[in-house]
């Protein structure tokens, strides 16, 4: 398997790991010179009272803050643009986002909005965005997207139907605080996309054409953690154990996808997602062993290590026993987690599968997958995942 260029970087914003780190942002918004904090949540998080101790932490180091709340889970255009009209007539400096990927990827964008002007869909692709954004605290609130540690933001256009994707080192925020405290408001449902989404964060990025030696470590200590800790984590999920366990694997996943990219996967995620507003990790947890199916060939080997770090016995089997075998567990995991059936569950038909990987086939991160697909391959992955 190629790789995409020789030469390998890696970004990453600072992060405190630990319970109790959530109480920090106030000091940490000062420090960063933020005064007028925009606290970006979204209703369920506000439930769970997490806004609320991100206010009063603003409140308790004398900062004024606004809060902003209102992000669906594929958070929108119009979404973006009401929250950088918030923040400019509260005269804001900062933001503070606190929740799961949603959240963070509106907050990053209000951001971006905020600091450039102009409409978020001017901003998609690759080093698009000029000027920073301002001083940015992300605190999440789920074991899945690691959006607070990444260079990329994910927004769904209602207008056409789909999502967009910008990625560049000015949205990686400033500091991440995170918290595995936070995961003990999750409902299992949450818990298992998230955990899923943040599973294929790592075994993309481990194929993924723009692998590095240090991208490697956080994928495979990620695919062990998730692997052997979701189902542990939904069965008991208020135990300290499992929840630091996978708010730890789903951080080693994301500084892995942030610098490697990932692929096929989450390019045909994003068109479900922007298609039919569906879960962002249900989507990729109903695609997973398809893709890894139709990838297997170009990334034997590595899928093999795959394989090893999810505690599979593969000494002595042939490769298409790798394959038969990997792709179970991915089914099993899921299923066990309670992400059952096909993609008809969420609405998907076989009228609708070429419009969908058209859209796939153009979305950035299938550039990094290890084989090269066309529409038509694409069109088979949705069609024998219905």
């Amino acid at each position: 398997m190629a790789q995409i260029f020789s030469l390998r970087k890696f970004v990453t914003p600072e992060f405190i790991f630990g319970a109790g780190s959530l109480s920090l942002v106030g000091q940490y918004t000062h420090n960063l010179g933020g005064r007028r904090p925009l606290i970006v949540s979204d209703p369920r998080v506000e439930a769970a009272g997490w806004a609320k101790k991100v206010v009063d932490s603003a409140e308790a180091s004398g900062l004024t803050s606004a809060l902003y709340t209102q992000v669906t889970p594929n958070p929108r255009v119009d979404e973006v643009a009401a929250g950088a009209a918030l923040y400019s007539e509260h005269g804001c400096d900062s933001i503070i986002a606190v929740g799961g990927g949603s959240v963070i990827d509106c907050a990053k964008a209000i951001g971006v909005v905020s600091a450039n002007g102009g409409d978020i869909r001017e901003f998609e692709g690759i080093d698009s965005v000029q000027s920073p954004m301002p001083p940015t605290i992300c605190i999440p609130t789920t074991a899945g997207t690691s959006a607070d540690v990444s260079q990329f933001a994910t927004i769904t256009d209602l207008e056409l139907r789909r999502k967009f994707t910008l990625i560049s080192k000015a949205l990686v925020p400033d500091l991440s605080l995170i918290d595995p405290d936070t995961l003990t408001t999750m409902d299992p449902f949450l818990t298992a996309c998230t955990g899923i989404d943040a599973l294929s964060h790592a075994i993309e990025a481990y194929v993924s054409i723009g692998n590095s030696p240090v991208t490697d470590v956080h994928c495979l200590e990620a695919t062990r953690l998730i692997s052997s800790n979701l189902l542990k984590a939904i069965a008991e999920p208020r135990n300290p154990e499992y929840l630091r366990n996978m708010m730890l694997g789903s951080l080693q996943a994301g500084l892995a996808f942030s610098n490697a990219s990932l692929g096929a996967l989450h390019a045909m995620s994003h068109s479900l997602g922007g298609f039919y507003d569906a879960p962002h990790g249900q989507c990729n947890a109903l695609l997973f062993d398809q893709v890894v199916q139709f990838n297997f060939p170009e990334a034997d080997s590595r899928y093999r290590n795959i394989a090893m770090a999810m505690g599979l016995p593969v000494s002595g089997l042939s490769a298409r026993e790798i394959s038969t075998a990997l792709t179970t567990e991915i089914r099993r995991l899921r299923e066990m987690a309670g992400l059952k059936g096909g993609l008809k569950n969420i609405g998907i038909s076989s009228t609708d599968v070429s419009e969908l990987a058209a859209a796939a086939l153009d979305d950035p991160c299938v550039v990094t997958n290890p084989r090269r697909p066309c529409q038509r391959d694409l069109e088979v992955i949705y069609e024998e995942s219905l």
